[in-house]
């Protein structure tokens, strides 16, 4: 729960009694490698931080085929966002890739508290507009630069994670295919 306070303060100053409050809204949850915080087609409630682990959140056309809409690590905030807050079937899967640990909330009792105390709802509208601004970003890069130049800010923004996960995450995320990204790599290897 350390973590997720710390989080917290670096956003926003909470006194203790709202720290108490929000935090005391989250219970530790393990989750298995390939087991699923939120499924598509079913209704989404749960807020989670990520302490430990690494998840997914993609999409599945009906052929089956999967897209990899983006990727949560340590530290970050997890959640089927658009269900959450439209009360409308999910659209998406969120998945563990390895074990992980999550703090998971459910998000009507958050806002169940925004009235009585005003920066838990600051909080959350912060929480809104980073996400929106990273996906607004990602959207750009996938229509304006090739997938060498994706694949470079994929490993800037998310040291480490190639060496964690599957290739074919990694290339569904980028836009590519699996034998793309493998050209790609061994390119940039030899540089």
């Amino acid at each position: 729960m350390n973590e997720l306070k710390k989080y917290i303060s670096k956003i926003l100053h909470f006194t203790e009694n709202e720290m108490e409050v929000f935090v005391s809204l989250f219970s530790e949850k393990e989750f298995e490698k390939n087991e699923y915080f939120a499924t598509a087609g079913e209704y989404s409630n749960k807020l989670g931080f990520l302490t430990d682990g690494v998840m997914r959140a993609f999409f599945c056309n009906s052929d089956g085929n999967e897209y990899t809409k983006t990727f949560f690590t340590n530290f970050n905030f997890v959640a089927a966002y658009s269900s959450m807050v439209t009360n409308q079937k999910n659209l998406i899967n969120i998945q563990s890739i390895t074990k992980s640990k999550v703090f998971v909330a459910d998000f009507k009792k958050i806002v169940s508290l925004y009235n009585d105390y005003p920066k838990i709802e600051s909080l959350g509208r912060i929480f809104a507009e980073q996400k929106f601004t990273i996906k607004e970003k990602r959207e750009i890069e996938l229509v304006t630069l090739n997938a060498t130049e994706r694949y470079q800010i994929f490993r800037k923004e998310h040291k480490g994670l190639e060496n964690l996960i599957p290739q074919y995450h990694i290339a569904s995320y980028l836009g590519i295919t699996p034998t793309q990204l493998s050209r790609i790599r061994g390119k940039a290897s030899s540089i």
